[in-house]
C-alpha cells in the first residue's frame, strides 16, 4: 500500500492552536502521541486533495475534510493512568458499568483548555469519533467496533457544551473496553494492551432545519463491488446513498444502491409500488430541540429518527426525491408537484443537476490509485451551497483465491446451504460448530432479546478458540430491530461463516451495513444471503438432528462429527456448504 507511515503523518499535522475553524489548518493535534488509523486515512486524503486532485473539474462544489482536532493516544494513556482505570477489573465488568466509571473520571488537565476553546468557537454539531491504533488496517479492520457520538453543541451556556464534549470523549474511551471490542480483539489475536485510542473531534457536515440538523445526503462508496447487477462489473464499484446522517448506511438501514458506471439503472424493485415501499422513509438527525433524557453512555443520546415527511417540511428533498403521480401510476423526477416522495436520488443520478456521480468516480479512482488497493469512502454532502465532506477512507481487501462452484453443485443432495448471493471467496474445511437462531421460535419482535444470547455463545466459543458458522434471520447488525438482529460486530466476531436467512415471517431485503461489509471482506468471513422466495433452502431437518452443545431460548449451538466443507466462488457470487 502506498500510504505514508503514521510517523510521517503525525509530523505533518500541526499542534492544536485553538483556531479550530481555520481553513488553512483543518487537521491539528492535541498531544504528542499517535493519531490512529481513522485519522491517518483522513490526513492522507487531505494531502491528496491539496496536492493532486483536480478540484477545478468540479466548480461550485467545496470538497474537503471537515475541520477536526485529534486527541492523540498519549492523552488516552494519561487519562487511564491518572484515574487508575487500568486497575479496574475491566474484563469482568458489564459495558454499562464501564461507561459510568469512565464518565466519573476526569480528562487530563493539559487538554481541558484546548477542548474548551473548541466549544467556544463552534456552535454547530460535532462528531466525536474513535481512531484507534488498530482501526482501519486492511487485514485487521475494526469498522464499527468502537463508538461514535454526535453532540448538538448549540446550548447558550458554554459549560453545557463543554460537558457534552467531555462526556462524548470519555464515552469513546470507554468503548475501547466494551465486551464486543474485547472479544473482537481476542478473535484477531490481540491483547487489550495492544490497543490505544485516539479521538477525532470533527465539525459535522449538515444544515439546521428548525430543531433538526443533518446532511441532505450521506453515503458509502466502494471501488469494488461483490454484488454487481448486470451489466456492471465488480471493478465498477458501488455506492449506497441515504438522506440524513450516515448511520442509516453504515448500520445496515434502507439505502439506495447503484453502480457509478450505470447510475441511471434502478434496483430491481419490479414495480413502482414495490419501489415506494422499499426505499428509505426514515432518517437520522441530530436533535437540536428539547434535550432528550440524559444518558452519557448512549451512542444515540442526541440523535432522533424522523420520517421523510419531516424532510419534506424542511425542503431538503430537492436533489434526492422523485414524486409518485397517482393519475399515471408513475414516478416523476423531482419535487415539483405534490404526491408521495420516493428517495431515488434521480435529480443527481439521472438529471445530473449536480455532477455528483462524476465526483464520486474521480475520488474513488484517485484514492484507489494512491492506496494501491480498492477503497471504501464514507461521506456527507449538503446542497446550495454544495459541500462534500470526507468522513472516512480505508483500503479494502479483495480475495484472490480461485474457487469454482458450478450450478449443479448448488443442488447436490449433500448440501446444507447454497446460494447465488454470496460474499467472499475461498474454501473453509475446519468448522465443526454451528450456532443458529431456531427457526421455530424466531419473530422480528424478539430480535433485541436474541442479541445477548448470540453474544453469550460467541464469547464462550472465543474462550476455547473455536471458530463457528452462524445462521440468523433478517439483516444481521441492522440498527432497525424490525429488519433483523441489531448486534454489534464484536458480538459475533468468532463466526467464520455467516448465513442470513429468511422465512415466512421475515421477508426483509437482506443486506449489510458498511461496517459489517468491510469487516467481513477484510477478515475473509464467508457470507451467504438467502433471499425469500429463492429456490435454495437450508436443510433444517438435518441440522436439528445434530449434537446440541448449548441452547438458549432463541439460539442453539450444535457440534458436528465431521467438519463442514464450504466453497465460495467470488467471481460468480455462488457458494455451497456441504454437510461433510
Amino acid at each position: 500500500m502506498n500510504v505514508k507511515s503514521r510517523s510521517s503523518f503525525r509530523s505533518q499535522l500541526i499542534d492544536f492552536n485553538r483556531n479550530f475553524l481555520d481553513p488553512d489548518t483543518p487537521l491539528s493535534c492535541l498531544g504528542r502521541g499517535e493519531i490512529g488509523g481513522k485519522a491517518e486515512g483522513l490526513a492522507f486524503v487531505s494531502d491528496v486533495l491539496h496536492s493532486e486532485f483536480e478540484l477545478a473539474k468540479f466548480p461550485g462544489i467545496s470538497i474537503e475534510i471537515p475541520s477536526m482536532a485529534i486527541l492523540c493516544t498519549d492523552v488516552f494513556s494519561a487519562f487511564l493512568e491518572q484515574n487508575h482505570l487500568s486497575d479496574l477489573p475491566l474484563s469482568d465488568m458489564p459495558d454499562e458499568r464501564i461507561g459510568h466509571e469512565f464518565q466519573r473520571a476526569e480528562l487530563p488537565f493539559e487538554v481541558l483548555g484546548d477542548l474548551r476553546s473548541i466549544v467556544e468557537q463552534v456552535h454547530t454539531p460535532l462528531a466525536v469519533r474513535s481512531s484507534s491504533l488498530l482501526e482501519d488496517t486492511m487485514n485487521a479492520p475494526f469498522a464499527g467496533i468502537y463508538r461514535t457520538k454526535m453532540i448538538p453543541n448549540d446550548e447558550y451556556d458554554p459549560d453545557i457544551r463543554f460537558r457534552q464534549l467531555s462526556e462524548a470523549v470519555k464515552y469513546i474511551y470507554a468503548s475501547t473496553f466494551f465486551r464486543g471490542a474485547k472479544d473482537y480483539r481476542k478473535a484477531l489475536g490481540y491483547q487489550d494492551s495492544d490497543e490505544k485510542m485516539a479521538v477525532i473531534i470533527q465539525e459535522l457536515v449538515g444544515k439546521r432545519y428548525r430543531n433538526r440538523f443533518y446532511p441532505e445526503l450521506a453515503g458509502v462508496a466502494r471501488s469494488y463491488n461483490y454484488y454487481p447487477f448486470k451489466p456492471a462489473k465488480p471493478q465498477d464499484g458501488v455506492v449506497n446513498l441515504a438522506l440524513g446522517l450516515g448511520k442509516t448506511v453504515v448500520d445496515g438501514g434502507i439505502s439506495w444502491g447503484f453502480s457509478p458506471a450505470f447510475p441511471q439503472a434502478e434496483p430491481p424493485f419490479g414495480s413502482v409500488e414495490n419501489l415506494l415501499n422499499g426505499t428509505q422513509n426514515e432518517f437520522w438527525v441530530v436533535n437540536m430541540g428539547e434535550p432528550a433524557d440524559y444518558d452519557p453512555i448512549s451512542e444515540v443520546e442526541y440523535l432522533r429518527h424522523e420520517n421523510i415527511v419531516a424532510a419534506e417540511e424542511d425542503g431538503s428533498l430537492q436533489y434526492l426525491a422523485s414524486t409518485y403521480n397517482a393519475m399515471t401510476g408513475r414516478l416523476s423526477i423531482g419535487t415539483g408537484f405534490k404526491g408521495p416522495r420516493a428517495l431515488t436520488f434521480a435529480p443527481l443520478l439521472i438529471l445530473k443537476q449536480v455532477p455528483f456521480n462524476d465526483l464520486i468516480k474521480s475520488l474513488l479512482s484517485i484514492c484507489e490509485q494512491k492506496f494501491g488497493a480498492p477503497v471504501e469512502i464514507e461521506f456527507a454532502m449538503t446542497f446550495t451551497p454544495h459541500r462534500f465532506g470526507f468522513v472516512q477512507v480505508r483500503a479494502m481487501a479483495v480475495p484472490m483465491d480461485v474457487v469454482e462452484v458450478s450450478e449443479r453443485e448448488l443442488t447436490d443432495e449433500n448440501v446444507l446451504v447454497s446460494s447465488k448471493n454470496v460474499l467472499g471467496n475461498g474454501a473453509v474445511d475446519s468448522l465443526h460448530d454451528v450456532v443458529y437462531v431456531k427457526p421455530g421460535s424466531f419473530d422480528l419482535k424478539h430480535t433485541k432479546a436474541i442479541v445477548p444470547e448470540l453474544e453469550q455463545h460467541n464469547s464462550r466459543l472465543l474462550a476455547t478458540n473455536t471458530p463457528y458458522m452462524l445462521i440468523v434471520f433478517g439483516r444481521l447488525g441492522t440498527a432497525d430491530p424490525w429488519l433483523g438482529i441489531p448486534v454489534q460486530w464484536g458480538q459475533v466476531c468468532g463466526a467464520k461463516v455467516i448465513v442470513e436467512a429468511t422465512q415466512e415471517n421475515v421477508r426483509v431485503e437482506l443486506s449489510q451495513g458498511s461496517h459489517y461489509f468491510h469487516n467481513m471482506i477484510n477478515l475473509g468471513v464467508k457470507y451467504f444471503s438467502m433471499p425469500f422466495g429463492q429456490k435454495f433452502t437450508i436443510d433444517w431437518t438435518w441440522l436439528e438432528k445434530q449434537e446440541v452443545v448449548d441452547e438458549t431460548r432463541f439460539v442453539r449451538h450444535v457440534r458436528l462429527s465431521a467438519p463442514l466443507r464450504i466453497r465460495v466462488d467470488g467471481r460468480r457470487s455462488r457458494g455451497v456448504i456441504y454437510k461433510s
